[in-house]
């Protein structure tokens, strides 16, 4: 069975004033339906340009796009702008990463709502009304007959990312992409609002991809994990083998800057250093070496490409670390040794 949506060999490419912007390079991954993909990364890894190009929200006079996309065997990035209207809000929708910014300030989110319904669906204003309050009351909006009628502003930041999901399931998606779902919102919502996308995935069987910087985000919901960086996939497996024995020193990073309740109290998170490069004039060799504590002279002539990990089914790392070098390393960093005092493991 094929799956869902195919991303092969995917290239995205900005023609700017400064030079070449290659903000997505040549990333693959599948998503089969009923399952849930998170893809993280830093701001400028290139993870919402892969979705958007999904979306067909990155045609442009100025955009060079290759590869292949295939959502239930067709291909989007040759689909024509009448059959991406089509297909985008109807069987793919998005959930974009700032709700303020995407509802409309001057209409009601009822109307807003019924909007997105009627643009793919042939039904009365009165039906649509009526599948709206029913929307709002899915995705746990309180006194929906009364809140119906209010607009943006007058709604909370977890209540408009609420509303945001409710639009992306006014006509059944079979994918749903998720941008950055909880940014800005407390703890308490955050975890409210995944809890919301997992329940929903199961009573709908949609497929779902979660986009965002933090690896806890994604540690509940996702079955599977892809980590970007510099517009490419460096490691992807299962979410449990990502977190049990993740293999490239950009995902121990991230690991490493999120609290756990399994550490200490006090212990200190530990930042990734330096900043992601320039994607106009990218570093030699590996893209991750100006920042890897593990760097060594081949990885600043080389470019590494995703292998398969030892023993580890559908396990794969860009990595020129040796693998047992890695598993040796990931043990030291996880129980709280000092990434300097272990890169003797890393020489070769």
């Amino acid at each position: 069975m094929s799956p869902l949506l195919e991303v092969e060999g995917l290239q995205v490419q900005f023609l700017t004033d400064d030079g070449i912007v290659h903000a997505v390079d040549g990333i693959s991954y599948a998503v089969d339906e009923g399952r849930t993909l998170g893809i993280v990364g830093e701001s400028g890894s290139g993870k919402t340009v892969a979705a958007l190009t999904t979306m067909g929200l990155t045609r442009g006079p100025a955009t060079r796009i290759s590869g292949r996309v295939l959502f239930q065997g067709q291909d989007l990035l040759r689909a024509s702008n009448q059959e991406l209207r089509r297909i985008r809000g109807n069987e793919v929708a998005m959930i974009f990463q700032d709700p303020l910014s995407s509802l409309h300030p001057f209409y009601k989110i009822g109307d807003q709502l019924v909007e997105a319904i009627r643009a793919h669906r042939e039904v009365s204003k009165a039906a649509a009304r009526d599948r709206a309050i029913e929307l709002l009351g899915l995705v746990g909006i309180p006194e929906v007959r009364r809140r119906v009628d209010q607009y943006p502003y007058q709604f909370s930041g977890g209540m408009r990312q609420r509303a945001m999901i409710a639009m992306a399931l006014a006509n059944e998606p079979r994918l749903l992409i998720a941008d950055e779902p909880t940014t800005a919102l407390d703890v308490t919502v955050q975890a409210q609002i995944l809890a919301l996308i997992g329940d929903l995935k199961r009573r709908l069987g949609m497929a779902v991809i979660v986009i965002t910087h933090d690896l806890g985000v994604v540690a509940e919901i996702a079955d599977a994990i892809a980590v970007m960086y510099a517009g490419r996939i460096v490691e992807r497996g299962s979410a449990e083998e990502i977190y049990r024995s993740p293999q490239h020193p950009y995902t121990w990073g991230l690991l490493k800057s999120i609290p756990r309740l399994d550490v200490p109290r006090g212990e200190e998170l530990i930042p990734i250093a330096g900043r992601p490069p320039s994607l106009i004039n990218r570093p030699s060799g590996c893209f991750f070496h100006p920042r890897c504590p593990f760097a060594f002279a081949e990885q600043r002539r080389r470019d590494p490409h995703l292998e398969p990990v030892p023993g580890q089914v559908g396990h794969e790392v860009a990595c020129l670390l040796e693998p047992e070098a890695r598993t040796k390393i990931w043990q030291r960093l996880s129980a709280g040794d000092d990434p300097a005092a272990l890169r003797a493991l890393a020489e070769r």
